[in-house]
């Protein structure tokens, strides 16, 4: 009834089909969690009202902030998650037209919304994460004022909800953590009408990936401004200290090899590690850098190939997840080593990746 009734509703918007798919993909998810007796964080059962609810209750912000009039805009290239009017603290929600334009959602908490909506899908059971020694050396660093940039691979839209889910799994601190990080994102997820409730929840740096930014380029100049813009409010964020950084060096996700099946790592990209290092040197205060192997493919798949629009297909599949984080990499060496650093934390995230493949049981993914 659901899937009938957004499909009459966006009946001859072009959404309709990638909706209406993953919609299906979502129930077919939970469902075969359920029957494997798959259990909320506080013991229940999942159930088909429960992926109703979460459905229904994510495309209706998609249709309020990502398509109607009440569109959420982006206006600041460094965002701050939205929590809701009752977690105080946040000067936003004092502004009249901020709270019109929340509107009844004024108390709505955007990041537990994402994370209640993914969890269920993921097999935590058999989820893994691992590195427990090193994640909790970054969080003493950054307690003592210290910055911390995790260099990442990137499998699915999901990652930043499996680094909540799964760090929430490790201990509430850790789960803290996991609020706090500040994830580096494209465009893609604040003007795509699904991504759009999932990114509101999240402490974003929008930052536009070269590849991107030289599709287009009339918007070139464009999308060059607005990074430098996130440069200095990221530049400003490392200069007060404490500030726990999300980055994927390769300005995108991992994509199937579609003749072996395999899941390689796309490579880190050189000139976005500088640039992070030496924002990083620029503002004054000790920056760690910690590789941080993802496995997380199967919840959220992305399409074989790159396309710059928005309203990919989007397919879901209830699967375990993996999360590793490594040993720190040392911020040393001139420009003429800044290479030999790049290939260090990307060999380091390389090889927690294979060992997370192997300890979940999905050799067949290996490069």
């Amino acid at each position: 009834q659901s899937t009938a009734a957004i499909s009459t509703k966006l009946a001859d918007s072009p959404l309709r089909r990638p909706l209406v798919h993953f919609m299906e993909e979502y129930f077919a998810a939970l469902c075969r969690a359920a029957h494997e007796g798959e259990k909320n964080p506080d013991g229940s059962d999942i159930t088909a009202q429960q992926a109703v609810k979460e459905m229904m209750g994510t495309l209706g912000f998609g249709m309020k902030f990502g398509l109607g009039e009440d569109k959420f805009v982006f206006t600041d290239v460094r965002h701050r998650a939205l929590r809701g009017e009752e977690t105080g603290g946040d000067e936003r929600y004092e502004d009249e037209a901020f709270r019109n334009m929340l509107g009844s959602d004024v108390n709505t908490d955007f990041y537990a919304a994402g994370c209640n909506f993914f969890r269920p899908a993921m097999d935590m059971e058999r989820s893994i994460i691992a590195g427990r020694d090193n994640l909790d050396k970054a969080m003493e660093q950054i307690k003592n004022g210290e910055n911390v940039v995790f260099l990442a691979n990137h499998q699915s839209e999901a990652d930043p909800q499996v680094v909540s889910c799964l760090f929430e799994k490790a201990g509430e601190e850790y789960g803290q953590l996991a609020a706090d990080i500040t994830y580096v994102a494209g465009h893609k997820v604040t003007t795509d009408p699904l991504a759009v409730p999932f990114s509101m929840g999240r402490n974003l740096l929008c930052i536009h990936s070269k590849k991107h930014i030289d599709a287009d380029p009339e918007t070139k100049p464009a999308k060059s401004k607005q990074n430098m813009a996130a440069m200095n409010e990221m530049l400003q964020g490392l200069k007060e200290g404490g500030m726990a950084i999300w980055v994927a060096p390769s300005g995108g996700r991992d994509r199937r090899d579609i003749k072996s099946g395999k899941i390689p790592i796309a490579s880190f990209d050189q000139k976005t590690v500088d640039m992070f290092r030496l924002m990083g040197n620029k503002s004054k205060k000790p920056t760690h850098f910690y590789p941080m192997a993802m496995v997380s493919y199967d919840l959220c798949p992305p399409p074989d190939f790159v396309d710059p629009g928005v309203g990919e297909q989007r397919n879901v599949r209830f699967t375990p997840v993996g999360i590793a984080v490594m040993d720190e990499v040392p911020n040393v060496g001139g420009a003429e080593k800044r290479h030999l650093f790049t290939h260090h934390a990307e060999f380091s995230c390389i090889r927690g990746y294979e060992d997370l493949l192997r300890g979940m049981g999905m050799e067949k993914y290996l490069p």
